[in-house]
């Protein structure tokens, strides 16, 4: 088996109307301390981001990850799509939308391979897939198809606060159809799981209730005694310190405050509010499950600054760092 600590990480270019390139060109740019890494992209398109942001860096095209060499200041790319120089910032395209999911597809053939050490992913536009007739919610799925992957979970981290979903891109209806009991076990060890390999020899896991006050005994709705409670104390009993349903109004400050490791939330945007509250900046998002690591920027596309020189890198180098921090503990 290859050593992952000798092999690049590959980064995907994203949807190539957005800010992706930008902020790819920018990492480059601050790369003093950046993991070995390759571009799974376009290279017309990564030209024209470093000459946008007029930044000395070298576009270099490469056929595999084999044919990587780490030297500074330049930017090895695997160029997969030839989309013209003068593609529309921030539009939906069908072409981007092809590209970014070929892109997705190749990287996690790579890492099947053991051919790159991780993937981290810049931000796709789910109407860009669809106009591409792609029908996918989002990157979790697409990866979770695609490398066979049954149990898997939605992670969001920043300096604050841990965040697991247990349902994930589905209307708040569907999120509350879809819970079960085996649902949220699976996602307390993955949580477990998760910590375990970010250095946490016991992690203390809040799973968040679902309804006001965690039901509130039944008054507000019988999920939270039906479906999480029973959840929590069958992990209690394989040794997993859970702990709830608690109250999804303060149970983030708690964790905010050093009272838990991570907290389980029922949907999307329960989970993804307070991380969000917090700014994108720090934030990372990992796909917990997956036979091989998994990061990505905690933001969209932002096609309304895309082609202006003007977004942040920040969430991609903390995506980077934490992917080469998780495949340490895979290898």
């Amino acid at each position: 088996m290859p050593d992952l600590e000798n092999l690049p990480i590959a980064i995907t270019m994203g949807d190539p109307c957005g800010i992706g390139p930008e902020i790819i060109a920018m990492l480059y740019s601050d790369a003093v301390s950046l993991p070995p890494t390759l571009v799974l992209g376009d290279e017309g398109l990564i030209k024209r981001a470093v000459r946008l942001l007029a930044i000395p860096l070298t576009v270099k095209v490469i056929d595999s990850p084999e044919g990587f060499k780490h030297t500074p200041d330049t930017i090895n790319v695997i160029s997969l799509s030839r989309l013209p120089e003068d593609l529309p910032f921030g539009q939906l395209e069908a072409r981007a939308g092809k590209a970014a999911y070929d892109y997705i597809r190749v990287g996690i053939d790579l890492a099947l391979q053991k051919r790159i050490r991780a993937i981290v992913t810049a931000p796709i536009n789910k109407e860009a897939l669809r106009l591409a007739d792609i029908h996918y919610p989002g990157h979790t799925e697409i990866l979770a198809e695609f490398s066979g992957t049954k149990d898997f979970a939605m992670m969001l981290m920043n300096n604050d606060l841990r965040i697991i979903l247990v349902t994930i891109h589905v209307s708040l209806r569907e999120a509350i159809e879809q819970l079960t009991i085996e649902g949220e076990l699976t996602t307390i060890r993955l949580a477990n799981q998760a910590m375990k390999q970010l250095g946490i020899a016991r992690p203390r896991i809040a799973v968040a209730g679902l309804n006001p006050h965690a039901g509130e005994h039944g008054l507000f709705g019988s999920e939270d005694e039906a479906i999480i409670q029973p959840a929590i104390l069958q992990a209690q009993a394989e040794g997993i310190e859970a702990s709830g349903p608690w109250p999804g109004d303060t149970v983030f400050m708690h964790a905010r405050q050093g009272r838990f490791d991570i907290v389980v939330a029922q949907y999307h945007d329960q989970g993804l509010i307070p991380v969000k509250y917090l700014g994108v900046d720090e934030g990372v998002n990992i796909t917990v499950g997956l036979p091989f690591v998994r990061t990505s920027v905690d933001h969209g596309t932002a096609f309304d600054i895309a082609g202006t020189g003007t977004a942040s890198h920040a969430s991609l180098r903390v995506a980077v760092e934490q992917a080469a921090l998780l495949a340490r503990s895979d290898s």
